[in-house]
């Protein structure tokens, strides 16, 4: 199958540029970038898709067996990078992404030189010595919630994910995005983000890295953050004044601004 109708690839900016892919998280498509690649197309080459399972991607390439694991969502990426022979590009992860953009770089270093993580987490569950904001209760009541009334569980959780109370229209968006999903996929790809465990993947990370965390997120509290810039030899890690685990939504010019100056400084 064609990789730009199976993955619903858009290829837009400067292109000459050093090249971007923007990935996104669970229950969400490529969208959800809206406002972050305005500040990019100027200088760069930006790739957007839609994981196989989401958005606009072609639902008859979705298989159980490939997405259970996050290596399936890694293999997307890979194939996407070889579809348009990228070599050296910045993959841009949100959420579950950056590790999903953490494995694609081991299975293809030549294809992606650099990441940006943005609310990244390699462990959704606590561990002894380890917090990563849920325990293992936490994550089997969130996956039999889910799968036994997908809608209303994406009703309920989409709003506490974005945060930002105040501004119900950002937990709206996400709750629509949610419910845009179809459920059998979207089980999928909840088992394969909700049990990962990508901590010993971090230690092969090889290449420069930007670690993105907000000042509050119940997805991914702020020692996720500083766990994985312990991890990643030589990454940075930027704390944006934001809350909420969609800061590209919900504050878009300080995650822009962090973007652009890591790649700046790549150039």
């Amino acid at each position: 199958m064609d990789i730009d109708r199976r993955n619903n690839v858009t290829v837009t900016g400067n292109p000459q540029g050093p090249t971007v892919v923007l990935a996104h998280g669970f229950g969400c498509d490529q969208n959800m970038w809206r406002l972050t690649v305005p500040a990019l197309v100027e200088d760069y080459r930006v790739v957007l898709f839609d994981y196989v399972g989401s958005g606009r991607a072609e639902p008859s390439a979705f298989s159980d067996d490939r997405y259970a694991s996050l290596d399936g969502y890694a293999r997307d990426v890979v194939e996407v990078c070889e579809a348009l022979d990228l070599r050296d590009a910045v993959f841009v992860g949100h959420s579950v992404s950056a590790m999903i953009g953490v494995l694609a770089a081991d299975m293809a270093p030549e294809r992606i030189g650099a990441l940006v993580m943005v609310a990244p987490s390699p462990r959704y569950i606590d561990d002894e010595g380890y917090r990563g904001g849920f325990s293992a209760e936490d994550i089997d009541e969130l996956l039999a919630s889910l799968e036994s009334n997908y809608l209303g569980w994406s009703a309920a959780m989409a709003p506490v994910i974005m945060g930002n109370a105040e501004r119900p229209e950002l937990g709206a968006e996400l709750t629509n995005s949610f419910c845009a999903t179809d459920p059998d996929m979207a089980r999928v790809f909840a088992r394969a983000t909700f049990l990962s465990d990508s901590r010993d993947d971090l230690k092969r990370v090889s290449v420069p890295t930007l670690v993105l965390e907000c000042t509050q997120d119940v997805i991914a509290p702020r020692e996720v953050g500083a766990f994985v810039h312990q991890a990643i030899p030589g990454s940075k890690l930027v704390t944006l004044d934001a809350t909420g685990h969609c800061p590209h939504l919900s504050a878009p010019e300080a995650t822009n601004e962090a973007i652009t100056g890591f790649l700046a400084g790549l150039r």
